[in-house]
């Protein structure tokens, strides 16, 4: 990373200011071309990358967001677990950001997020808070969790899923997707469902896997709750009564 421009941007991040790195590597493109940030950013190191794009603000626009090709973008966002966002709120932000901007493939986008180590997971984490929509789509092809979608279209089930593949799937017509085009994780896992059914695949086994894992957890604590109230109930049942007599009673009768 020899361009003063990153060293600059790098150094700013490091202090903690990323709008000023954002503006060093705007600076860049502005006086050498978007081919030339485009190509520093090949030279950038996807943590630091991650820390500008991460900064998205739905108010402006991002040069960097403009600009970060899906390989760039790809690398970055499997870092993104390192900030521990249990919500992934700010992980759903980001994506969209780039994902859904003017004359981007969101597909493709995805496609090599799905090509990074860590990948499957970072999309798992997007969609995490939507489980259960995003296995209703799967199958019934509605977003509705009171519908049952068109009868016309075969009814998903779980050994399906292992066999998803782009032969296998059908795409569904362009009047379904605008039904969702929210640029939000509807139109991901639109996506995702009928142009990347392999990638779907494995995030919905994630999603599934972690969903058991949470029910599992919620029934252990529930049953450590239930065990809890019972020992105190024990306890209460078994301790002697406290004597509130202070002896007037029968000193009254005994002077009768």
């Amino acid at each position: 990373m020899n361009l003063p421009a990153l060293v600059q941007a790098q150094s700013l991040i490091k202090a903690g200011d990323i709008a000023g790195a954002e503006n060093a590597l705007a600076t860049l493109a502005e006086t050498e071309g978007d081919h030339a940030l485009v190509a520093a950013l090949d030279q950038f190191p996807a943590k630091d990358l991650l820390a500008i794009i991460r900064e998205y603000d739905a108010s402006k626009e991002s040069l960097v967001n403009l600009l970060v090709t899906p390989e760039q973008f790809a690398q970055a966002v499997v870092l993104e677990k390192r900030y521990a966002d249990l919500t992934h709120e700010q992980l759903r932000g980001m994506i969209n950001s780039v994902i859904f901007r003017d004359g981007a493939d969101a597909a493709e986008f995805l496609y090599e997020i799905a090509e990074v180590e860590g990948g499957y997971d970072a999309i798992a984490d997007y969609l995490q808070e939507r489980t259960q929509m995003v296995e209703h789509f799967y199958r019934y092809a509605t977003f509705d969790l009171y519908e049952y979608g068109d009868e016309s279209k075969t009814q998903a089930i779980d050994d399906d899923l292992l066999n998803l593949t782009r032969e296998t799937e059908t795409r569904a017509s362009a009047m379904d997707r605008a039904s969702v085009e929210d640029h939000d994780w509807m139109e991901v896992t639109y996506l995702l469902r009928y142009e990347l059914p392999e990638i779907f695949r494995e995030v919905l086994l994630k999603l599934r896997a972690r969903y058991q894992l949470y029910l599992r957890n919620l029934q252990n604590d529930e049953f450590a709750e239930s065990n809890a109230t019972d020992e105190e109930d024990g306890e209460d049942a078994g301790a002697p009564k406290k004597n509130t007599d202070d002896g007037d009673d029968d000193d009254e009768e005994s002077a009768l």
